[in-house]
Order: structure tokens, then C-alpha cells, then sequence
């Protein structure tokens, strides 16, 4: 799990990009210095964010661009082996990613806006808005 002591918080967009249950707005990070992707999204009122990887296997989750939540919109699901996830902790509730988790990116909402807390393991992608 990501180290969890902030730096400075990041806005990474206003609230009302985030609709409920809704496309996920994604974004460029440094995991561990190396390029990937990350998503927020809005799930029963509360924002989440996570590494967009996969637990089983280290690959992009989403269906289509933003795209996370299966077709009840309940869950987080991986499209490419069904890998299901709950969107409150990240946590695999069935299909191939056995006791796994997401990847945390803390995240709060505040005035209008969500903001990202990088972490020690996390870091904005050089040069790029969150």
C-alpha cells in the first residue's frame, strides 16, 4: 500500500466532473517511478481513487477511456479477466485477484473541488496535471 504521508495536496478536478457512478476522471502518475495511470471516481456520494492496475494480472482495468464499474454499476470490475473489486477499500470480492486490493490514492473533497495527496510511492507524472 501506498505510503500515506501527504505532500502537498494536488486539485485534480471539480467535483462535479465526478458523476454519480459515473466515468472516472483518469490521470498520469509515477508509481514507484515508473509511468502509469490512476482514476477517481464518484461511488454512493464518496470519491475514490486507485492505480488503474489490475491485482492479477499488472494491466489497465478500464472497459473504455473512464469506464471502471460493471454494468449494475456496483463494482469495479477489471475488463480483461472480470477481476471484481468494491469501490469503498479496493478490495477483490471475486474472479482472479485472489485476497488483493487496489492501490489507494488518497483523495479528499473539499469546496467544489477533489484533490490528490501523492505519496512517497506515487507521484505526479513529470510535467503533467494530475
Amino acid at each position: 500500500m501506498a505510503d500515506q504521508a501527504p505532500a502537498e495536496r494536488l486539485p485534480l478536478c471539480a467535483s462535479t466532473d465526478l458523476a454519480e457512478k459515473g466515468r472516472a476522471h483518469v490521470f498520469n502518475v509515477l508509481h514507484y517511478r515508473q509511468p502509469a495511470r490512476a482514476f477517481a471516481l464518484r461511488h454512493e456520494g464518496r470519491v475514490v481513487a486507485y492505480l488503474n492496475r489490475c491485482v492479477h494480472v499488472p494491466v489497465e482495468m478500464d472497459w473504455q477511456a473512464g469506464e471502471f464499474l460493471d454494468s449494475g454499476k456496483a463494482f469495479i470490475m477489471c475488463a480483461n479477466h472480470g477481476a471484481t473489486y468494491e469501490p469503498w477499500t479496493g478490495r477483490c470480492v471475486r474472479g482472479p485477484c485472489g485476497r488483493g486490493g487496489l492501490t489507494t490514492l488518497r483523495v479528499e473533497e473539499q469546496d467544489g473541488q477533489i484533490y490528490w495527496y501523492p505519496s512517497r510511492d506515487t507521484l505526479p507524472a513529470d510535467g503533467e496535471p494530475p
